[in-house]
Parts: C-alpha cells; structure tokens; sequence
C-alpha cells in the first residue's frame, strides 16, 4: 500500500472518528429539541394571541424549516469537517449514489421549499387534496401533515401538492365562507323562508359580520321531483368554528321552519340539508 493509500484511509478514519460521530449526534438530538422548543412556544403565543394564529404558525414553520436545513448543514461541516480534497474526490460518485437512493425525499424537501414561496396554501388553512378535507398542521421537510375533521393525522408528501390540484377555504385567513342548503316544496314562501334563513344566520355567534351574507334560491330535481333550493352564503369567524356554525345554523333554521311546506319525496319526509365549504 503507498503513502497516497495510506493518506486516503487516514483521512476515512480521521474522518468519521468516535468523538466527532458522537458530537455530531448529539448536535443534531440538540437541534431537534431546539425545533420542537419553538413549536412549543408557537402554540403558547398562539393561545395568548388567538387573533393571530395562522400568521404564529406560518412563522412558526418557516423557522422549523430552515433551522432543519441549515442547522445540519452547519453541525456537518463544523464538527466532522471534511477535508477539500476528498469532498472533490467523493463529490461526484456521493452526489450520483444520494441521487439514486434519497431522489424521493430530495424531490420532497425541494417541494417543501416551493411549498413555502409560491404559497398554494398556509399553515392552518382547510384544504381539499385527493377527496382529504382538513386543516394543515405543518409543512415539514418531507411531508405536509393535515389533521382530517375527523381528528385523523394524514401525511402526505410535499412532491404530490406540486403536481395534483389542492383547493384552499380560508387561503391563510382566519375566516372562511361556509354554505348551508335548504329544500323546500315549490308552494313555499320563499320570501319568508329567506328572511327567516337571514336572521339565523346573522344572530349565529360564530358568524363573521364584516363579510357579507347571501341568500340565492333557485330550483333542482332531488329523487325526480323538482323542489326549492334555498342557499345560504356566509363566513364563520374562525375555520376553527366551522362545524359549529353549520350544526347552530341547522338547528335553529329547523325551528324556524317547521311551518313551511316541505318537499314530499317519501312518507315522513324531513328537511334536506347540506353544507360545503368555499374558497374566500
């Protein structure tokens, strides 16, 4: 074996020594814990400040983001400190192998970034992504993790939102349009139905009254039969909220209802109902 040989195994061993690998492992358990640490705090200013939670938490992951991808940057090249030489040398087949073996997670972070600057969403918002409706906990390195109404954690990775549709409700805004349908038989006063419709809707306590409310009638087949459609437009005040709007406004509009002529499309026959949520 020549000095050159020698040199290179040197280096190798110099390279990866115990001290150095534990340091640089504790670095990193370090600067997870660090990252966690301003989750934590996150959620702590956010409860204090609940008007600005979305923008805490879009903060919030930017950090977590860019504290991943340069703290390990930094923690490598400080503590094992690879000499040039063999960074040049290594440089070319290393780039080839990682290319290969890590093409998808490395499609996943550069997603993330793009993720992060072209903004099709926010942390915190309500998306629609491949029949998955919820509210997006965090944009990661890897994945996006959206919590379903449901309560179900779904990770997905951040490569899928760069080339499938993702529909935004609230589009990083704490309020959010919600839509309440109701069917009524073609005798129906309309006009009442739609006053009566109106005052649920803004006496509701979680309806946002800066935005506008509106009320569209029009007429559908349900089952064959042709009925009154009755849409009611208006914002809950917080996505937080927007279960609690629907179930208020449903429960107090059935109230109020209860004399008008109802479609007749089987023996007991009750209110048709149906929500969905639109992007602001």
């Amino acid at each position: 074996m020549d000095n050159v040989q020698l040199d290179q195994v040197s280096q190798f061993f110099e390279l990866f020594a115990f001290q150095k690998v534990f340091t640089f492992a504790v670095s990193i358990i370090l600067l997870v814990f660090f990252v966690k640490a301003i989750g934590y705090f996150a959620d702590k200013i956010e409860k204090a400040i609940p008007a600005r939670r979305l923008l805490i938490s879009q903060i919030e992951t930017v950090i977590s983001f860019f504290s991943y991808i340069f703290g390990i940057n930094f923690l490598f090249f400080s503590i094992i400190r690879p000499p040039k030489e063999l960074l040049l040398a290594a440089g070319g087949s290393l780039a080839v192998a990682v290319g290969l073996s890590l093409k998808d997670l490395v499609a996943s972070i550069i997603a993330g970034l793009i993720l992060l600057f072209d903004r099709p969403f926010h942390v915190g918002d309500r998306v629609s992504f491949e029949g998955i409706y919820g509210e997006i906990k965090s944009i990661g390195l890897r994945a996006v993790r959206l919590v379903t109404l449901d309560d179900n954690l779904v990770t997905i990775p951040n490569s899928k939102f760069i080339t499938e549709a993702v529909s935004s409700g609230n589009a990083g805004q704490l309020d959010m349009m919600v839509v309440v349908k109701f069917y009524f038989d073609l005798s129906a006063d309309i006009e009442l139905a739609k006053r009566k419709l109106s005052d649920v809707i803004s006496t509701s306590r979680f309806v946002y009254l800066k935005k506008p409310i509106a009320l569209i009638v029009s007429e559908e087949l349900v089952l064959g039969r042709p009925v009154l459609l009755l849409t009611g437009k208006c914002y809950v005040l917080d996505v937080k909220y927007e279960k609690a709007i629907e179930t208020d406004i449903y429960s107090r509009a059935k109230k109020a209802f209860e004399p008008f002529p109802r479609p007749r499309l089987q023996e007991k026959s009750e209110f048709l109902f149906e929500s969905e949520n639109m992007s602001t």
